[in-house]
């Protein structure tokens, strides 16, 4: 089945998705977006264009599994997102993605602007990848 991995930011948003086997999580791109409603549009776009069978949205949690500060606002773009377009959403635990990304990058030697560009793509697929393993 093919998912798309939404991991939110206040300014950037990352979008991954996997191949329909559910083997691997690829970098789509990254949306430059502040404005909620805006957002919730261009991530339907997207989804419209790609057709997935199902949207995975990273859920922040604290190291004690609690939920973070971001929780609430996940919550709500994944209810946005339902409300727009029938697709299942559920979301993943996306402790540490971001440190995760940032070694990636930082192993391939992508640096700079072209850093701050993608690591945010590069979160989703971690938060994708993490879920479709789990899925094994």
């Amino acid at each position: 089945m093919k998912i798309m991995a939404v991991d939110y930011g206040d300014s950037r948003t990352g979008i991954a998705f996997c191949d329909k086997n559910e083997i691997l999580a690829s970098a789509y791109g990254v949306i430059f977006e502040s404005y909620f409603p805006k957002l919730v549009d261009k991530i339907i776009e997207v989804a419209e264009k790609e057709k997935p069978e199902k949207i995975i949205i990273g859920m922040p949690r604290n190291m004690d599994g609690s939920y973070g500060f971001r929780a609430h606002a996940c919550a709500e773009l994944g209810e946005m997102i339902k409300k727009r377009i029938s697709l299942p959403v559920e979301y993943e635990d996306e402790r540490l993605t971001t440190v995760i990304a940032n070694d990636i990058l930082t192993s391939n030697h992508i640096r700079g602007n072209k850093r701050r560009k993608t690591i945010d793509a590069v979160s989703a697929v971690v938060i994708l990848q993490s879920y479709i393993d789990k899925r094994k």
